[in-house]
């Protein structure tokens, strides 16, 4: 098993587009309805690097098998230093460390950048994901309850923070 991290290329955008509509159709990580099509995707990707944000992909012997990307929290300039990230990786190789190595090289992006702060926003019946945050020191700071409604249920979201210092 060669797992290698990479900087995404246009080249990616078809497996990450699966990804991505995978987790619209089948879990409340992402809380969209309806699944994207290769232009919003493109789009997506254009906006990240024409902001020079990372977007990280998990190369399993040549395959995309996850990836990685962060963005502004919020658009108002006092938020300037804090950045929301993403970590998506497919079904078969949850648990094998993939999100792991993408989140650890995120926030080593996040502070090269000079990002202070990295915020997960997680569904709140997600716990696995809430654990794997813990492990690398976020905090949960919050709560928001029944702020989603996705699968005919409300759907609560629960904030994790990061100070990058």
């Amino acid at each position: 098993m060669n797992l290698t991290l990479r900087p995404a290329t246009s080249n990616d955008l078809g497996k990450i587009l699966d990804i991505v509509n995978h987790s619209i159709l089948h879990t409340t990580a992402n809380y969209s309805y309806e699944i994207q099509n290769l232009e919003v995707q493109t789009k997506w990707f254009e906006d990240k690097t024409a902001k020079n944000l990372p977007v990280v992909v998990a190369d399993l012997d040549g395959e995309v098998v996850g990836f990685g990307s962060y963005g502004q929290f919020r658009e108002k300039i006092g938020y300037q230093y804090t950045v929301e990230h993403s970590v998506y990786v497919i079904d078969n190789v949850i648990g094998k460390g993939v999100g792991s190595k993408l989140l650890t090289e995120l926030i080593r992006l996040a502070k090269a950048q000079g990002y202070h702060v990295m915020i997960g926003a997680i569904d709140a019946d997600n716990t696995g994901s809430i654990a794997f945050h813990e492990k690398f020191g976020f905090v949960s700071i919050g709560t928001i309850r029944e702020v989603g409604y996705k699968f005919d249920h409300w759907l609560d979201l629960v904030f994790m923070q990061l100070i990058l210092e």
